[in-house]
Order: C-alpha cells, then structure tokens, then sequence
C-alpha cells in the first residue's frame, strides 16, 4: 500500500512525485547530503543509515513516504520512520519554490492518517528548514548537538573497576545489547520499544558493519555492562568515526565504564583510519558537560520541532 499523495494544487508546477522505494536510498542520501552541506558545513549522512532504517521488517518505506522529482532527479522526500518521527529535505536548488511548506503539510495528513497525535523532525537550528517549520507553528522538542574530537586529540582513558574488561561484541552477545540499548534509552526517549529484528536491521545487517563495530564492558560476572556501536564514515574528505551509540545498564553506572568505552571506540575508529571522531546528544540525556569534558567540541545544533494534530 503507498501513502496518499501530496494534493496536487499543494504541489508547484515543474514537479512529479511518488512514494519512495528501497531503491531510491542512494538519491534519498544525495538530498540530505547536499541539504547539510549547505546548512550546517558539513555532511553527516550516510547511504548506510538510510538503508539500515529502510530495511528494518516493521517498516513499509512505500507506504510512509513521498518523493518529489523535477524531471527524473529527486529534489525533495519526506517520510515518517516511526511513532512521531518524521524525516524531510528538499535539494538547496530548489528551495523558495513552496516544496517544504508541502511536504511538511504531506507529513501531517499521514501521521493524522495513522492516529498519531504529534509529529516532529530534526533540523538545524537557525537553517531555512528551522525557519518553515516555526512559521508553520512547529515548536522546539529538544536540542541536539553533534560534537566531535579534534584531529589529534584523545580522550583521557578511565581505568576500569577491578574484573572488567573491554571486548568487542560476538553475535552471541546481541541479544543483551538490544536489551541494554532499549532498557537505557527508553528512561528518556518517548517511543516504542524496537523490536530485536529491527535492532538487527540497524546495527548488526547495517551495510558495513564489522565486529570491531559493537564494543562492550563487560562486568565480572560476565553480563553485558555497557556498550558503545562506532561507525566508520569514509564517504567525506577523510574517514570518521562516529559513536552512535553509547549506554550503560543502570545498575553498573558510576564506575566510568562509559568514558572507558568512548575512549576505546575512538581509538579503535583511528585504529580503522579515522582521522576525526564525532558523536550527538541532546538536552534529554544530560550528557552535553560530559562530553564537553572530555575534550569533545560543538560543530553543529539541531534542533527537533514538533507540531500536535
């Protein structure tokens, strides 16, 4: 089933639209790309994040999203990814022609469409994007912050309570990270719990994962204390590592097992060639002053609008 279709007098002319498919993740990735680029100076996504979240068995990428064409290149997509989460980008090219004003209205319809009482995306602060969306009567959610450690810089190691050790992940391990990963991040994030077949579709099935990827504290009794998932970007200037995943099992925190772990995936990621290490939070974790800390700088604000339907 695909999602209904932007209405045409919303659509300006020149334009074409359908829903998105699996195969149009490459054309997707160049959208955001060039958005961020213009925006924000530099390119955070990846091809691999989008086909990691397309490929996830709950989602339907056909039937929850809409691209917009002039002539045979995408210039504009959105989608909604889950819950009250919503993606969209419109090529810089194309903007001032009325193409994000539609599919931020396409976006509501849908999420009205599927019971869902709130809809929201990230976008950087102070960017055009931000600018529509506050006009539209978006209100900001959070705040959020990609930082990254300097070229050259290390983060200071924290040695590691007596009968802990630092391991990278076995496949016999997953299913304790997905449970860490979810138990930890849902005491803040208002979502469903993921299911472990979408887990496995964004970490371990990702388009490039390696074992070196998913790296562990692991307590003296064996069990999974804290884990930490490292990607390696190489489609930059420069390859990158970026931990996109870092959390701690309530009862292990306190002990620095997460400092132990960013310093281990950083090093691990120049071990791979990364030249540069970044990270993102935001203002519902706290965890700005940590990072902060230890060396990590700002290099871009987001922001999360939402607007209740």
């Amino acid at each position: 089933m695909s999602a209904a279709p932007i209405p045409h007098d919303q659509l300006p002319d020149g334009y074409t639209q359908r829903p998105l498919r699996v195969g149009d993740a490459a054309a997707v990735t160049a959208v955001m790309a060039a958005q961020e680029l213009h925006d924000v100076g530099e390119v955070v996504i990846e091809e691999a994040d989008i086909v990691a979240d397309w490929q996830r068995p709950s989602y339907d990428v056909t039937a929850t999203s809409v691209g917009v064409f002039a002539g045979e290149e995408l210039v504009g997509y959105a989608e909604i990814t889950g819950g009250d989460r919503g993606d969209a980008a419109v090529h810089p090219e194309h903007r001032g022609r009325g193409l994000g004003t539609a599919l931020a209205q396409w976006m509501q319809e849908l999420a009205r469409a599927q019971g869902t009482p709130v809809v929201g995306m990230p976008v950087p602060q102070g960017s055009a994007g931000d600018r529509l969306l506050e006009a539209l009567g978006y209100h900001v959610r959070w705040t959020s912050w990609v930082l990254e450690l300097p070229e050259g810089a290390e983060v200071p190691r924290r040695e590691l309570p007596p009968g802990y050790t630092l391991r990278e992940a076995t496949p016999s391990d997953h299913e304790a990270v997905w449970g860490l990963n979810e138990d930890a991040f849902l005491e803040w994030s208002d979502r469903e719990r993921q299911t472990f077949a979408d887990w496995q579709a964004g970490v371990p099935q990702r388009p490039g994962f390696e074992p070196w990827n998913l790296r562990l504290a692991i307590d003296p009794a064996g069990g999974v204390a804290a884990l930490a998932l490292v990607h390696l970007a190489t489609e930059g200037p420069a390859p990158e590592g970026y931990v996109d995943r870092l959390a701690t099992r309530r009862d292990q925190r306190g002990k620095g097992l997460a400092q132990a772990l960013l310093a281990d995936s950083f090093a691990a990621a120049r071990a791979h060639g990364a030249v540069r290490s970044t990270l993102s939070t935001d203002t519902r974790t706290g965890a700005l002053g940590l990072y902060e800390k230890v060396g990590m700088v700002v290099s871009s604000t987001w922001v999360n609008r939402a607007i209740a339907l």
